[in-house]
């Protein structure tokens, strides 16, 4: 199984490109519920965030907010900087645990990330250019690199905690991999450490301890993230309950409304 396939099937991924070229100062547009990622080939970049400290950035690198953040990024104006820019949504506003357990900025050299090199030779060379089609071939671009991205932060262990690191461990993979692909069953710690081959003590202090949550906190989280994605598609409360393994549409909207804040209705009202 494709340990990264259920994130990118149930959120999906659709990026636009918004900005090329040498610049000296950029601040995105936040009112559409968005992540960013900024690709620094060259040059000097400061990037500052309400009640945080600025981040410089001296090498080329990748700049990933997952999730909307006010941000402006800098160049020196004798120099700027050679970067790209686009919008990302990938389950942004939506429980999607492979982005919530990233940093935030997910910041990464890119001499860390020598596979990406081919991928980021064509998104500059496209977005160097004029040709017929650019639009489309640099947000198909972004898109590739941040899968490209993710597949590195997995294979890499790039990050210290989250789904990514939990993927990355042969043991706790296989129970998660099976929350992905069931999440209607009724999964119990017993069985779920069995699918780790590991006792249930063993288990769940290891799942904790990787991945940050206890494995029925991540469980609940991915079958409302699957909720979310399939509320958006148009389907019943009804089928969503029994495809996300709660007894009925009540169930599911008693425990969606205390995790999310709000009932289904009202967050899917939200985002139309």
């Amino acid at each position: 199984m494709d340990p990264l396939a259920p994130f990118f099937e149930r959120f999906g991924l659709s990026a636009r490109m918004f900005y090329s070229g040498k610049q000296c100062g950029i601040s995105p547009d936040l009112n559409e519920p968005t992540g960013y990622l900024h690709v620094l080939r060259k040059g000097t970049l400061t990037v500052f965030r309400p009640d945080a400290q600025p981040l410089v950035l001296s090498t080329p690198s990748i700049l990933f907010f997952s999730r909307p953040q006010q941000h402006r990024v800098h160049g020196p104006e004798d120099e700027g900087a050679d970067l790209v820019c686009a919008t990302v949504r990938f389950g942004v506003g939506m429980l999607n645990p492979l982005t919530a357990s990233l940093p935030e900025p997910f910041v990464v050299p890119l001499d860390t990330l020598p596979e990406l090199a081919p991928a980021l030779e064509l998104l500059f060379s496209e977005a160097n250019s004029q040709s017929s089609g650019r639009q489309v071939a640099l947000d198909h671009l972004f898109e590739y690199v941040l899968v490209l991205l993710m597949r590195s932060a997995l294979n890499d262990r790039l990050l210290s905690s989250g789904v990514l690191l939990g993927l990355a461990d042969e043991c706790l993979r296989k129970a998660i991999e099976a929350m992905h692909k069931h999440p209607e069953a009724p999964w119990s710690l017993e069985q779920l450490a069995q699918r780790a081959g590991m006792s249930r003590a063993r288990f769940a202090a290891r799942f904790r301890k990787i991945v940050g949550i206890t494995p029925f906190d991540y469980l609940t989280d991915w079958r409302l993230g699957v909720a979310q994605a399939m509320l958006r598609k148009g389907s019943s409360l009804k089928l969503i309950a029994a495809a996300v393994g709660y007894a009925n549409a009540t169930a599911l909207t008693r425990v969606f409304s205390k995790r999310v804040g709000k009932s289904p209705s009202d967050w899917l009202s939200e985002r139309n």
